[in-house]
């Protein structure tokens, strides 16, 4: 977002008042400096407690951390590479290049200075924190590494492997040191313990294991859960050992006994991570639900639940000094939270699930959204409101209203509605249309210039267009669906006539830079 202000200030303060919560003092004072808009997206009343979006990986991430002393974050990716980012900024600090594969997981050695990172590519590296040079390669593992981490003192690096093992190295000299056997299915993570006496590593066959790390031996096995454990993590006092798991639910352990100590549930699909915060008091969890949950260690109720990714969330970290959580999502995003508010958005009730397709009906008073939540909605364009929802029987991935606009032709089926438009379709189209309205991925476009650039949660998973009413229709993966309506009497000359200023061309993507004056005018 910061590269787009950038290039297009003028755009991006429109978009800002266009999607500033209902309540907020900059949209109630100067929302009037976008007359052009007549209909306005319905945006959440309230800010939420998302601090940043963090983007720049050009596919899946999967894991993020805080350096030590909090000022940057280290995360991991399906394009192969580790990104670091300045926290304080967002801006993207650098790119570490050299895995061949996925990279599974990055973790900062306790001084800050290393970061190891673990791949598919059956290796784990070792990178200078400062600089981004790779200064060693741990090559032993004979298939998929999905974590690394250092031991407290810096010395070690432990990892877990699909080939069963977890194995331990000398990070100042890349030499293993020893394999820990005894898992009879993949190892998704491992960890030492704060004192690092003990690794813990959590396994595809459902168990968590515990490991003496001078000597190798298992002097523990933790079994409960019912499907595959995802990760195991130790409470900062070495007490506990908490869980992750499949079966939806994270469980507490005491480390010293092996007995469990604690059951939380409330994810609605499998946990991916679990981890403490500094004090011991909370544990956040990162799931398939596309959820962040904290909960109270003590009495494991769950205290908050952070949404906002729009698919799985695959890790969550506290910042050093607990202000912060930090999410890595499938969604190709890393969201940075404030837990001491943890507050839920003001949502519309609209799909709980990705949206498919949208569509208008032909005289444009009415608008169908098809919804992996295998619901269609029947939405009225003039108030915005929801007038019918159809239940179907599976994910509806395209339709088209019938002529007269009494029916839907699905991919699934013909569907019948209740609620047919009053003018019967008939009315008549113009031949030839001086503007042209259009969606892409971040931005809505009028004569293929940028108008409004659309935020992370509204960008969308389908669109439709009616450039007879100047009409625009967005369905996202978070589940809204918003229309946006544009006057172009109203709008400023500079959107309407071709560009003679500016132009930059970054990848595929073109930004028109217009003079501030003429925007004004």
């Amino acid at each position: 977002m910061r590269s787009i202000i950038e290039l297009a200030p003028l755009q991006v303060y429109y978009s800002g008042l266009l999607f500033t919560p209902g309540s907020s003092l900059i949209r109630v004072g100067y929302f009037k400096n976008i007359p052009w808009v007549t209909m306005a997206p319905n945006v959440a009343n309230v800010w939420s407690s998302l601090i940043q979006t963090l983007e720049g990986h050009t596919d899946l991430v999967n894991s993020v951390v805080f350096s030590p002393d909090g000022k940057l974050v280290a995360s991991a990716s399906w394009d192969n590479t580790v990104r670091l980012w300045d926290t304080s900024t967002g801006k993207q600090y650098r790119v570490l290049e050299g895995h061949t594969w996925t990279v599974n997981s990055a973790m900062f050695s306790p001084d800050g200075k290393l970061i190891a990172s673990a791949s598919k590519d059956n290796t784990v590296r070792l990178w200078d924190a400062s600089t981004g040079k790779q200064c060693g390669v741990l090559g032993g593992h004979t298939w998929t590494v999905n974590s690394a981490v250092f031991s407290p003192d810096g010395k070690l690096v432990a990892s877990g492997s699909d080939d069963k093992t977890v194995r331990l190295w000398d990070t100042s000299t890349g030499k293993q040191c020893g394999v820990l056997e005894g898992h009879t299915l993949d190892v998704n993570s491992a960890v030492f313990s704060p004192d690092g006496k003990l690794v813990a590593s959590a396994s595809k066959d459902n168990t968590v294991r515990l490991w003496d790390a001078s000597t190798g031996k298992q002097c523990g096995v933790l079994a409960g859960h019912t499907d595959l454990v995802n990760s195991a993590v130790f409470s900062p006092d070495g007490k506990l050992v908490a869980s992750a798991s499949d079966d939806k639910t994270i469980r507490l352990w005491d480390a010293s006994t092996g007995k469990r100590c604690g059951v939380l549930e409330g994810h609605t699909d499998a946990v991916k991570s679990a981890v403490f915060s500094p004090d011991a008091k909370l544990v956040a969890s990162a799931s398939d639900d596309k959820t962040v949950r904290l909960w109270d260690a003590s009495t494991g109720k769950q205290c908050g639940v952070l949404e906002g990714h729009t698919w799985v969330v695959k890790s969550a970290v506290f910042s050093p000094d607990g202000k912060l959580i930090a999410s890595a999502s499938f969604d190709k995003t890393i969201r940075l939270w404030d837990t001491s508010t943890g507050k839920q958005c003001e949502d519309l009730e609209n799909h709980t699930d990705w949206v498919n397709s949208a569509v208008f009906s032909p005289d444009g008073t009415l608008v169908a959204s098809a919804s992996d939540d295998k619901t269609v909605r029947l939405w009225d364009t003039r108030n915005r409101t929801t007038i019918e929802i159809i239940e179907t029987h599976a994910s509806i991935n395209s339709m088209r209203f019938s002529n007269d606009a009494t029916h839907l032709h699905t991919s699934d089926g013909i569907l019948q509605l209740k609620s047919p438009p009053d003018s019967g379709g008939n009315r008549e189209l113009p031949r030839a249309l001086p503007h042209s309205l259009d969606v892409t991925d971040q931005w809505i476009t009028c004569n293929m210039k940028n108008l409004l650039c659309l935020p992370v949660d509204y960008r969308p998973s389908c669109s439709a267009v009616n450039d007879t009413a100047n009409l625009i229709v967005i369905g996202s993966r978070t589940g809204r669906v918003i229309s946006i309506s544009i006057d172009f009497t109203a709008l400023p000359a500079a959107y309407l006539q071709p560009s003679v200023q500016a132009a930059v061309i970054a990848g595929k993507n073109f930004w028109t830079c217009w003079p501030l004056k003429a925007l004004m005018n």
